[in-house]
């Protein structure tokens, strides 16, 4: 095998969620320009669509889209069944799916730290819970859960403690899969983002005064990364590339947590 050949994801099958648009949109088109076939699972079932013909278009991979609210116990399990049904199992999930609240917590409505821990770490329990039956099943596979360096800093000068709380807490939730589901084959592994060019980061410099200009002087890079930016790094984590990599995090920040 040579080195190039460890990035290889032919004859893989992966899930995306959220990935219509934005980082999962670009991580699904990437796993697709490496070959494996791929579900894209978001709650917006026209965007889905539109999202996984363009793939499919584009890298001549097999794409589909499934309706999936990632907060939806039987939403989810569906999901999963008809990727097995499609594609005969699942081998690489990328729980990408979740929001972001902008709101001072000492005003922060109980429903909307709720509907943050929900979507953001609550669907990727049950998104894992779900695909990593089938992947003991089928001897193994790989976990990628999107989480960002809001895990491990405050931003400023926005306020979102629920996005952070949920970000700390797929770092958990890694630790702790990795270390179970070892025994069973199954990797798992956080990709942690620094800001990225996409509609969440839009609301964010909506929300707070010089927003944009605040975060770029702090990073080394000088701007924020594209979606597109961070496709060769899931590569590597969703292939074989990273064989030897479990319960780890890569950050992937432009250089904003140096210094």
């Amino acid at each position: 095998m040579t080195v190039l050949d460890a990035f290889d994801l032919d004859g893989e099958t992966a899930i995306v969620t959220g990935g219509n648009r934005g980082i999962g949109r670009a991580i699904a088109n990437a796993l697709a320009e490496a070959g494996a076939s791929v579900v894209v699972a978001n709650r917006d079932a026209a965007s889905g669509e539109e999202a996984a013909e363009e793939i499919s278009d584009s890298t001549g991979a097999d794409a589909f889209a499934v309706e999936c609210d990632v907060t939806d116990e039987d939403a989810v399990e569906a999901m999963v069944e008809a990727t097995v049904e499609r594609f005969g199992g699942v081998d690489v999930l990328v729980n990408n799916a979740g929001i972001v609240v902008h709101e001072a917590i000492e005003t922060m409505s109980l429903e909307e730290w709720s509907a943050v821990l929900t979507t953001n770490l609550t669907g990727a329990f049950l998104c894992s819970r779900a695909a990593g039956r089938e992947m003991m099943e089928n001897g193994g596979g790989v976990v990628l859960n999107v989480s960002s360096m809001s895990a491990f800093i405050a931003n400023y000068p926005q306020r979102q403690v629920a996005y952070n709380a949920s970000k700390a807490g797929l770092e958990g939730f890694k630790n702790q899969l990795a270390s179970e589901w070892a025994e069973h084959g199954i990797r798992v592994n956080n990709l942690a983002p620094g800001y990225v060019a996409t509609d969440n980061a839009d609301q964010g410099a909506q929300v707070a005064e010089n927003a944009v200009e605040t975060w770029e002087g702090e990073m080394l890079m000088d701007e924020m990364a594209s979606p597109e930016m961070l496709g060769p790094t899931a590569v590597y984590l969703a292939s074989d590339a990273s064989a030897y990599m479990t319960g780890e995090t890569i950050v992937l920040d432009g250089g904003y947590t140096v210094r």
